[in-house]
């Protein structure tokens, strides 16, 4: 069990990066317009702190800091929705290429919120 579980933590940590380095090539890709320039600064930022976030929570001195550092990384997980759809409104990247971000979002989401819930002692329905 035990094993799972740090087997279940290499895994996801070694899939956030994997996913944050895809979104930084993605970014120096976008387009060099104001709108691309703005946009993918936000998401660079939001983007990126999820995995730095992550990997502080695991480092964490208390069960409160460590559940702190998950709620932010869950917080940057939203925001980096938005510009990733707001990107793709705009036509500035494919839409097949961000519904890959946004469905790696959507489960990295479900993955930190159940996690917080589970840490704050509340059931998951």
């Amino acid at each position: 069990m035990q094993n799972d579980k740090l087997k279940f933590k290499k895994e996801f940590k070694e899939r956030l990066y994997r996913f944050v380095l895809k979104l930084v090539k993605m970014i120096e890709k976008l387009p060099k317009d104001r709108v691309c320039f703005i946009l993918g600064d936000q998401l660079l930022r939001s983007g990126t702190s999820i995995l730095s976030n992550y990997i502080e929570g695991q480092a964490a001195s208390s069960k409160k800091d460590f559940i702190k550092y998950f709620e932010v990384s869950l917080k940057s997980i939203n925001e980096s929705k938005v510009w990733i759809a707001l990107l793709r409104d705009a036509g500035k990247i494919k839409k097949d290429e961000a519904q890959w971000f946004l469905d790696e979002l959507k489960e990295f989401g479900n993955i930190f919120a159940s996690s917080i819930l589970t840490l704050k002692g509340k059931k998951i329905k």
